[in-house]
């Protein structure tokens, strides 16, 4: 009766511990996630911290935009281009592909598209900051600027909104300056970004991917050249019609994105 009351009781013991260890596993999992989520956002912070006190900003950009034909092929369609600002109220902007050749001017009152190809322009009134003129070219005009999300005066602000995960991936090399890699979830998108380590936390990678549209086409921007403070070139940001452009309405300047003009787009899914 001993033994078999010792073998029971080992046998107790040996789950009781099994259970403990699997409950402290998976504690330990939670935690450590709940850790690599308040790093995640930390490092998120930092990034829209430094980005909101730069007074002046310039870089250059390579944007990848994916389609999906209605035959289901996945098109990757590319483009180039730079940024400047001066804050609050001054930017400049080039945007380059196989469809598109555009310059964007802004100086605290009006802005200024050109299609440098056939030297042609247009002009809007739109008093303000560069976060309103960034609001108003996405939700008036759709003609949004590339990476707009990072440029607002609060980054953090734009991203954040309606995350629902967020993930630290950990370390990855961007251009060759290693990243933070961050993974973040909504409701419609998965987005992810690779923020420069350092004194420097700028943002060098950016992707969203659509959950809404069947292949899960993605948008990606790439950073390069990254400057701000003093390192940034003095910029003139007024309209100088040195090439004799037409001006023509707003409604009438092509190649406004990064699609041929036989694409046309379709409902999301």
């Amino acid at each position: 009766m001993e033994k078999i009351a010792q073998k029971f009781l080992d046998t107790s013991i040996n789950r009781f511990a099994g259970a403990s260890l699997a409950l402290i596993i998976g504690l330990s999992t939670s935690t450590a996630a709940l850790a690599d989520e308040a790093y995640a956002k930390t490092l998120l912070k930092n990034m829209s911290d430094y980005m909101s006190a730069q007074k002046n900003i310039s870089f250059s950009y390579d944007t990848i935009l994916d389609v999906v034909t209605k035959d289901k092929q996945r098109l990757a369609l590319a483009g180039s281009g730079t940024v400047a600002i001066t804050r609050p109220d001054k930017l400049r902007g080039t945007r380059t592909s196989g469809f598109a050749d555009l310059e964007m001017l802004f100086d605290g009152k009006t802005l200024t598209l050109i299609g440098k190809g056939k030297n042609i322009y247009t002009q809007v009134e739109i008093p303000g900051t560069v976060d309103q003129l960034l609001d108003t070219l996405r939700d008036k005009y759709n003609r949004p600027l590339p990476g707009a999300d990072l440029l607002m005066s609060n980054p953090q602000d734009q991203l954040m909104s309606g995350v629902t995960n967020i993930k630290d991936l950990g370390s990855g090399v961007i251009g060759g300056t290693e990243c933070d890699h961050l993974a973040f979830r909504k409701k419609d998108v998965d987005w992810q970004i690779w923020i420069a380590q350092g004194d420097r936390p700028y943002p060098c990678r950016y992707v969203i991917t659509s959950k809404t549209i069947a292949g899960s086409p993605q948008y990606s921007i790439q950073l390069s050249d990254f400057k701000s403070g003093d390192a940034v070139a003095v910029d003139d940001f007024t309209f100088n019609n040195s090439t004799n452009a037409e001006k023509i309405e707003l409604k009438d300047l092509p190649n406004a994105e990064d699609l041929p003009s036989n694409f046309v787009r379709g409902k999301a899914q």
